[in-house]
């Protein structure tokens, strides 16, 4: 997992200790679960929370995200397609390499926020994915539905990419290649890379963004 660059890999570990600790005491047997697999659980959510406890993405940059996404969508709307780049820095009344600037500091941001992934309850509230699988066991039908429905989303939206970002997804996220070796791999410059890079991030929180408001 990539991790912002002040954020201390060691400062994680210790708050998975605490989890483990938290385990041990809360740990009965009785109930049927396993303990490492309990014991998996009660790190994990330790770990989330305090990343999410952090929110280390500035409110300035979450208000550019917010206004280059409204533009994004306003021109898509007008054009039937997605805007090209020159289109968004015009609509904006930026230069490119102030959009750029704009996408490179937004795509430090969370891609997804389960947060934001709504389920609806019987009684017809919302639930966060989160709350649902809370207290789920590994072989819970729920927990295994729910995870397949958001690997299913995350894929469509990933579809949906020009072909070059979703090379860029795939190498970075998945192959977790550096910026250097990614350029290396299409002969092009690093910086190229982290431009690529940047409106693959954005585009791809937007699909997805889209893509559960439809579905969920």
């Amino acid at each position: 997992m990539r991790l912002p660059p002040h954020i201390e890999v060691d400062d994680l570990i210790s708050v998975g200790v605490l989890g483990l600790i938290d385990a041990i005491d809360k740990y009965d047997a009785s109930r049927g679960a396993k303990f490492k697999t309990y014991a998996e659980f009660r790190v994990r959510g330790a770990i989330l929370d305090e990343l999410r406890s952090m929110d280390w993405v500035p409110r300035s940059v979450r208000q550019k995200a917010s206004a280059l996404n409204g533009v994004v969508q306003k021109l898509q709307n007008q054009l039937g397609r997605p805007p090209e780049d020159d289109e968004v820095a015009g609509e904006m009344g930026v230069s490119m390499d102030e959009l750029f600037n704009t996408m490179n500091e937004t795509k430090s941001m969370p891609i997804l926020s389960l947060e934001d992934l709504g389920i609806a309850k019987e009684s017809g509230e919302q639930q966060s994915l989160l709350d649902c699988l809370a207290g789920k066991g590994d072989n819970d039908p729920q927990t295994s539905l729910r995870l397949n429905e958001l690997k299913e989303i995350i894929a469509k939206a990933i579809d949906t990419l020009p072909e070059k970002e979703r090379l860029m997804i795939s190498l970075y996220y998945y192959e977790e290649l550096t910026m250097k070796e990614i350029g290396e791999v299409l002969g092009i410059t690093e910086s190229r890379v982290s431009q690529i890079h940047s409106k693959a991030v954005f585009r791809l929180r937007s699909k997805l963004k889209a893509i559960i408001a439809e579905e969920m």
